[in-house]
């Protein structure tokens, strides 16, 4: 049980006040880093600005107590808006919240599976791919604050490409003063890192937009002009429930629960690398359940883990799960003290916060190197799952990425998969001779190397056999798993030439073959005695049938 046990509960155990006040410093520099960060998610994701903070401090709460990982910090992430933008303008925020629910019960129920650890058969090129595609749809959705383009009235594109479509047309729009804060507010978030880290960029960038529009009087939109901003503390609020409201979402509750066990586990994986301590895969996922529950009940969005918070955590000296506690409750005492001044926070200042973030999350390094060093099988995957990110959504793009990942590894098996007769060569005496066996006349002997699985099943039918023989060795050493084909194919093999009087010998079965073997019956038709431990044995069963 373990596997299951919150992170939380074995870190206390060798808890002090020396790791408290690390992780009080971490708490409350990553909470600074996520107010403007979740007011700026929230915005892209068609929600009220408060909901993003009370997902990072609900959801940041709730995951770090019960979550898989000691320094995983929690909350609304780029990957998330435009799913939500979509289901919000589909279903509305009821919908979104019934979706959310749903989604953190299919994280409870895949952690409580042990699905935890299938996150290693997700290939890097479909993560990368569709981290890329989801770095170029956030972006896309930026455009029209950052160059203040006002869309025709009545207006509201929800799909990436339906945005970039309204954009180009209502180009004519454009606002040079929106333009300018955006490129100032783009300026600090990247080069200020690079001059003193200690303060975060998004929050000087923030501080720059106000100072901009509200001391220069430029008509740009604030958040104020386009949203009705709170400070109300997170109300509880149950979403109707209707079999046929839970059917009608429930691809978007999937896509909500699929995107955030992915995301939260390949968070924990880099977060491990860091701190040098390995996370627990299936209490994460039942943390991020139950996060994404919490946070629904209590207004806010679909919450997973965040790599850049999370790291942020870690750099600051966060090594507890207390941390990612104390950001949220730093971030609910903000929300109570600071939050009407959101109101004054520029749009095009939001829209650069969100292109830098998807910046950094988009590994365009990555994906470039990928595309100059991978097969070309796995470029294509890449590519493929890049476009239809873009193009439609992320579960097409996984779903087709993954159909298009197994069945080029399925090829790339089936040509190391290989059938070979033995070449017959006249003894001679002579010094090559002594790696030569000698092979009788009436054995056939055939060498069979990679797995035999259905897609290479019908290369059994190739083996050929002669009016004299009388047995047919298969040497086996090489062939570490069959299927169900291949052993019908096989057994159809034996079959055959046990009616043309000719015995099959198998030389060398590895663990699975031999256990697929007897399970099949496939052991009893070829025989106990034909089967032997090496080719010296199977040459010398072979020479017992003349």
């Amino acid at each position: 049980m373990k596997q299951f046990k919150p992170m939380l509960f074995s870190d206390l155990k060798r808890y002090n006040g020396n790791q408290f006040a690390k992780d009080l410093i971490a708490g409350i520099i990553v909470a600074i880093i996520a107010l403007p960060l979740s007011i700026a998610l929230a915005i892209a994701s068609g929600v009220s600005p408060e909901a993003g903070i009370y997902t990072a401090i609900i959801a940041g709460f709730i995951t770090a107590f019960f979550g898989g990982s000691s320094v995983q910090i929690s909350g609304p992430t780029a990957a998330f808006a435009t799913i939500v933008a979509g289901i919000v303008a589909k279903s509305g925020t009821e919908g979104l919240a019934l979706a959310t629910v749903m989604a953190g019960v299919m994280l409870i129920i895949m952690g409580l599976l042990k699905f935890g650890n299938l996150i290693k058969f997700i290939p890097y090129t479909i993560t990368t791919g569709f981290t890329a595609g989801i770095a170029v749809t956030l972006v896309i959705g930026q455009l029209k604050d950052f160059f203040g383009v006002t869309y025709a009235s009545g207006e509201a594109p929800i799909e990436t490409m339906e945005k970039l479509t309204a954009f180009f047309e209502s180009i004519a729009s454009v606002n040079p003063q929106a333009i300018l804060v955006g490129a100032v507010c783009l300026a600090i978030l990247f080069i200020w890192p690079k001059i003193y880290d200690k303060i975060p960029a998004s929050l000087l960038a923030v501080a720059a937009g106000i100072i901009m529009v509200k001391g220069f009087g430029m008509n740009v939109n604030t958040i104020g002009d386009l949203y009705s901003v709170s400070r109300a503390l997170p109300a509880f609020s149950l979403p109707s429930f209707s079999i046929e409201g839970m059917i009608a979402i429930f691809p978007d509750a999937f896509t909500i629960a699929l995107l955030a066990g992915i995301e939260s586990l390949l968070s924990c994986v880099v977060a491990d690398g860091m701190v040098g301590k390995k996370h627990r895969s299936n209490a994460e996922l039942v943390g991020q359940g139950l996060g994404n529950i919490s946070s629904a009940l209590f207004g806010g969005i679909p919450a997973t883990g965040a790599i850049a918070r999370t790291a942020a955590n870690v750099k600051n000296g966060g090594r507890t799960p207390i941390a990612g506690m104390i950001h949220a409750v730093v971030l609910l005492l903000v929300l109570v003290i600071l939050m009407p001044y959101a109101a004054w926070i520029p749009m095009p200042a939001i829209a650069a916060i969100l292109i830098s973030v998807a910046y950094n999350m988009c590994q365009w390094r990555q994906f470039v190197s990928l595309t100059k060093t991978s097969p070309k099988s796995d470029i294509t995957v890449l590519v493929i799952t890049f476009l239809l990110t873009v193009v439609f959504d992320l579960v097409v793009a996984i779903e087709l990425g993954l159909v298009m990942a197994c069945f080029l590894f399925m090829r790339r098996m089936s040509n190391e998969t290989k059938i070979e007769s033995w070449r017959y060569i006249e003894q001679e005496k002579g010094p090559d001779s002594i790696d030569l066996k000698k092979v009788s006349k009436h054995i056939s002997v055939y060498e069979l190397s990679g797995p035999l699985f259905f897609a290479v099943a019908n290369e059994i039918t190739r083996i050929e056999t002669k009016p004299y023989t009388k047995c047919v060795i298969l040497r086996m050493h090489a062939v570490p798993s069959v299927d169900t084909d291949a052993l019908r194919m096989l057994s159809e093999f034996v079959t055959g030439c046990s009616k043309k009087g000719i015995t099959v010998v198998m030389s060398h079965v590895n663990a699975q073959p031999m256990r697929a073997m007897h399970k099949s019956g496939l052991y009893d038709l070829v025989k106990k005695e034909n089967f032997c431990h090496d080719i010296d044995a199977a040459l010398a069963r072979g020479e017992e049938l003349k």
